[in-house]
């Protein structure tokens, strides 16, 4: 599986990064923009993201508008909604209207800061990203 972590906090990036590494080859990007360039650029290469986790609060572009962007660039190629990428936001915020929105532009779920992992685990298995056991 190859994973997509965009998350401003440093903190947040090496854990998720040490967890989800466990699942597959995770690449790392700071802000929203990077998270774009990366989508594109693995697009472009043929390798494609399986999973993207979007910080909701990050500078240059905010994970909302970043998943925005994403899920216009794959309706302008025409991929189908099963080979989207499966993109989960996480958010240490306690904001009801930012999930609601990133939920209403296409992620498929979102994680609370601190993430359980555990939780992040049923979740992913639910998305058919790992095996159910």
């Amino acid at each position: 599986m190859r994973i997509l972590i965009a998350e401003d906090d440093f903190a947040s990036r090496k854990f998720l990064s040490k967890f989800l590494s466990t699942y597959g080859e995770c690449d790392i990007t700071i802000d929203g923009m990077e998270a774009v360039e990366a989508f594109m650029i693995a697009w472009d290469e043929g390798k494609p993201y399986d999973l993207i986790c979007l910080d909701i609060m990050m500078p240059e572009l905010d994970g909302v508008k970043a998943l925005k962007t994403i899920r216009d660039i794959e309706s302008q190629k025409g991929i189908e909604e099963t080979d989207r990428a499966k993109i989960i936001m996480t958010t240490a915020l306690n904001d009801k209207n930012s999930v609601m929105d990133a939920f209403d532009t296409g992620c498929e779920a979102y994680a609370a800061k601190p993430i359980d992992t555990k939780k992040m685990v049923d979740v992913m298995k639910k998305l058919g990203l790992i095996n159910k056991d």
